[in-house]
């Protein structure tokens, strides 16, 4: 009895520890937790990576599971691992799988505005990846902020059908880990448990991110050395362009985020790690000309805005979908534009010298 009493008390002084990190940003009006890890031997200029959980997850017991700060420590990182609100009684994130208001997407770039104030942030090293739910978030938010991340790394996620009709605003390097046999979330694109079509499968998947990054010619295909008797085949297949993609399928794998070398053959976390600093070390997002700037404000906003030009020219506003959606001429100084007719939703605002802002309307 005394053991067990012992025991308890531990686990219970473990999540207190870890609830007393968790940190508050103030986001739509409420207080949204996050965890910060940094790396013990600190450093300038820190790569960022968020972690983003699975449908139901939660950062304390995943802190305790997946131990942040000894991942901050081993590979150099700076770890953020936000937390999903609840909806439907599930914490998840809006990966526009379900018709939710919730702007996830825009508190988790907010959040990285808010962190590069307060820590030695390299924002030329902005990562996402994620697991499940996460991985659908991951993949959103390397659609929508394909300019600002430089890689992501989604696990048994989809791109769901509603982020497929989007055009990443930029290419992103991009690696994609997937179970052949996960019943969750199916290789295919389906579910056992949920009963319907979630997303595109993972050749779609590829092909999406083949497209985007202007990928060219056939894989080269890696089959990672069996070492362990896991039941599992890891194979790497890897397609050039103006940025990587990277599928890692792991043949016979479930949905299970594969953490211990010593019983899977590979870490995922290796995996990524490995994934994340074999690039340039730089974004490949759009990189606007030095001799070109673009000031708008306010942003986000209701359709009017003040958009500040150095000579007479004209912006284009583009969709995620890559369309053109409307034209303005502009004058040298302040101008005032109004793009109230259009849909709410993230636009690009492109102006004659090719100078790239980011706008969101919001009604």
């Amino acid at each position: 009895m005394v053991k067990k009493y012992f025991f308890l008390l531990t686990v219970l002084m473990s999540m207190t520890s870890v609830r007393a990190q968790i940190q508050y940003f103030e986001w739509q009006g409420g207080q949204r937790e996050y965890l910060v890890k940094t790396p013990t031997q600190n450093k300038e200029a820190m790569p960022i990576v968020y972690f983003l959980h699975g449908l139901g997850d939660n950062i304390t017991r995943l802190d305790n599971e997946f131990h942040f700060q000894q991942i901050a420590d081993a590979y150099g990182w700076m770890m953020v691992v936000p937390q999903a609100l609840a909806q439907s009684g599930y914490t998840m994130w809006n990966a526009a799988l379900t018709n939710s208001s919730i702007d996830d997407s825009g508190f988790l770039m907010a959040l990285l505005d808010t962190l590069s104030t307060q820590y030695p942030v390299d924002l030329d090293s902005v990562f996402f990846t994620g697991f499940s739910m996460g991985g659908f978030m991951t993949h959103r938010m390397a659609i929508e902020h394909a300019d600002r991340i430089t890689a992501c790394a989604p696990v048994s996620g989809l791109i769901t059908h509603t982020m497929a009709t989007y055009t990443p605003a930029a290419p992103v390097r991009m690696l994609h880990i997937h179970g052949t046999s996960d019943p969750v979330v199916g290789y295919d694109g389906g579910s056992q448990y949920f009963g319907s079509n979630l997303g595109l499968g993972v050749e779609a998947i590829l092909n999406y991110w083949k497209n985007a990054n202007h990928c060219t010619g056939e894989a080269s295909i890696d089959t990672l050395p069996d070492l362990h008797n896991d039941g599992l085949r890891f194979v790497r297949y890897t397609y050039e362009g103006d940025a990587e993609v990277q599928h890692i399928k792991v043949i016979g794998g479930n949905h299970t985020w594969y953490l211990d070398e010593n019983q899977y053959d590979i870490s995922y976390f290796n995996e990524i790690h490995k994934f994340f600093t074999q690039g340039n070390g730089g974004n490949v997002g759009l990189i606007e000309p030095e001799s070109a700037t673009l000031r708008l404000w306010p942003n986000p906003t209701n359709g009017a805005c003040s958009i500040e030009a150095e000579a007479d020219s004209s912006i284009e506003v583009i969709d995620l979908q890559g369309r053109i959606v409307a034209t303005c001429p502009v004058k040298k100084g302040l101008n005032q534009i109004d793009l109230s007719d259009l849909s709410e939703g993230m636009y690009l605002i492109r102006n004659a010298e090719g100078a790239v802002a980011k706008m969101m309307i919001r009604k």
